[in-house]
């Protein structure tokens, strides 16, 4: 039984990190997903790739992994770098801003 370890990134829909501290062990398909010919869902009868288990630590994740027997890869996150703008959002507001203002 494989499995990954990896630390959720953030939605698309959001520009904060929650939800992205924790650490999800999930394990791998054992078999490909099939098309059901009459409603065209997809499915799969391996019911270990609906498990994700949440860990708050990559040690913690790992140490299960090993308990368990379980071959785990972990993926190291990448890290975003901090947007800090020295003037913050009411810089764009300011009077004496040397660019034109447009929209």
């Amino acid at each position: 039984m494989r499995a990954r370890i990896f630390q959720p990134a953030r939605t698309a829909m959001s520009s904060g990190t929650a939800k992205t501290k924790n650490w999800v062990l999930e394990f791998a398909p054992a078999e490909p997903r099939s098309v059901d010919p009459l409603m065209g869902w997809t499915s799969s009868a391996d019911t270990q790739s609906q498990v994700k288990l949440t860990f708050p630590t990559k040690e913690a994740a790992i140490e299960y992994a090993k308990d368990k027997g379980i071959e785990a890869v972990v993926q190291e996150p990448k890290k975003r770098r901090a947007n800090i703008r020295p003037g913050g959002y009411g810089e764009n507001f300011a009077t004496n801003r040397r660019g034109s203002w447009t929209h």
